[in-house]
């Protein structure tokens, strides 16, 4: 990792500041005003609470990517002659305050793909990036890493899972010289089940969005509890922990840990396996990505041992879950297949939210995308978000045209 300085207050921009993550940034923040400034605050076009966050923390920069919803913004700020914010709009001011020569820390917390090219801008210009946004390196992975590579970037997983891993793992791992990589056998994410572990599958016909939203450990924003209920999350996190962690398919594995108290594990040739452990709480993950390589209060609590009772583990059922076979092939197929992968999970959880797919559809649409959107890649970015875009404009019409049906 190229070595940033702690002992200076650094300048926090959050690529998606109105999300959970965002939120949970911003209290962590909060809790060490004389380490933290924000720079920059960003979001979709949800005015009301950035417009909020804004008169809290007078950033530099207040970027919406609706660039109708930053003119209101920036009319509605206009009363309060305190505020000196600079109000940007329209999705390439997301790529301009990641990449701004005083943002020190970028959040990278945008859902889903619409946070690639802001991420990447991030990445270029040699930030130290938090990265709760997986999905930009699933859709790049070798690609996003090299330019963290040639830039300098550190990459700090935010993720709670490759957080915890990042956490196991020796301190010197991401040197390429280092032998550390030689010892470990295999890297084990845990996953909770979701909501769904145990219902019967016939009953999964008639899942509302608000069951499948309705995580037992975790409070989330709707896409990513949707993809815990059908554990493509972990299908994506399968591929992250790839690119992260430079580590062949076959030494990434799963294990079902419905608790969500152990966030991952490391194993060892020797036998040994290392585990990070904590309450359900993303505020400590930020915190940690924050302060590396020192440790600074999160504001999470604590676990209490003896409350615990009994932790429990299974193997994950790949019939029950096939997002998560699908994602193992998008990886094994390599070029666009995983940023297929991708839109096509994000279309269907989406078509779900909006009642026009069923949830057991979810995984047919990702399998179709698969098997029907075959895309040329050159090793650009471009290629990839053609590919993207000509994926979800295949399944958007799919879905209008009732190919899966209420």
């Amino acid at each position: 990792f190229k070595k940033f300085s702690n002992n200076t207050m650094k300048k926090i921009c959050i690529l998606g500041s109105t999300g959970t993550i965002g939120e949970n940034t911003l209290q962590v923040i909060a809790s060490c005003p004389e380490k933290f400034k924000v720079f920059a605050l960003t979001a979709n076009k949800n005015i009301e609470k950035l417009q909020r966050q804004v008169l809290e923390w007078k950033p530099r920069y207040a970027v919406l990517s609706c660039a109708d919803s930053a003119k209101i913004l920036s009319d509605n700020l206009r009363e309060y002659s305190n505020i000196k914010t600079e109000v940007l709009g329209g999705p390439e001011s997301l790529e301009f305050v990641a990449a701004h020569d005083e943002t020190d820390y970028v959040m990278a917390a945008i859902v889903g793909g619409a946070g690639l090219l802001s991420s990447m801008s991030a990445a270029k210009h040699g930030k130290r990036i938090l990265l709760a946004n997986k999905e930009s390196l699933v859709m790049s992975g070798e690609l996003f890493m090299n330019e963290i590579k040639n830039s300098g970037s550190q990459l700090l997983p935010i993720d709670s899972e490759h957080n915890a891993i990042f956490q196991c793992l020796p301190f010197d791992y991401a040197s390429s010289k280092s032998s550390s990589r030689a010892s470990v056998k295999k890297l084990i994410l845990t996953a909770s089940g979701g909501p769904f572990l145990k219902t019967p599958t016939e009953k999964l016909f008639d899942i509302s969005v608000e069951q499948a939203c309705n995580h037992p450990n975790w409070i989330m924003g709707q896409k990513i509890s949707i993809d815990s209920a059908t554990m493509m999350n972990k299908g994506l996190e399968i591929i992250e922990a790839c690119h992260l962690y430079n580590m062949p398919l076959e030494k990434v594995e799963i294990v079902v840990h419905p608790q969500s108290i152990i966030h991952s594990m490391v194993e060892f040739i020797d036998g040994s396996v290392m585990a990070q452990l904590g309450t359900p709480d993303m505020k400590i993950p930020i915190a940690y990505g924050l302060s590396w390589p020192d440790r600074i209060c999160s504001g999470a609590g604590f676990l209490d041992f003896y409350q615990l009772g009994s932790l429990s583990f299974e193997r994950p059922d790949f019939n029950r879950f096939k997002c998560l076979m699908y994602a193992k092939e998008a990886f094994k197929q390599g070029g666009v297949y995983p940023a297929v992968l991708n839109a096509s999970n994000e279309i269907a959880v989406q078509s779900f939210i909006e009642n026009k797919v069923r949830f057991t559809h979810i995984p047919e649409i990702i399998d179709h995308a698969l098997e029907c959107c075959a895309y040329e890649y050159d090793s650009t970015i471009d290629s990839i978000l053609r590919a993207d875009f000509e994926c979800r404009k295949y399944l958007t019409e799919q879905i209008g045209e009732k190919k899966w049906s209420i």
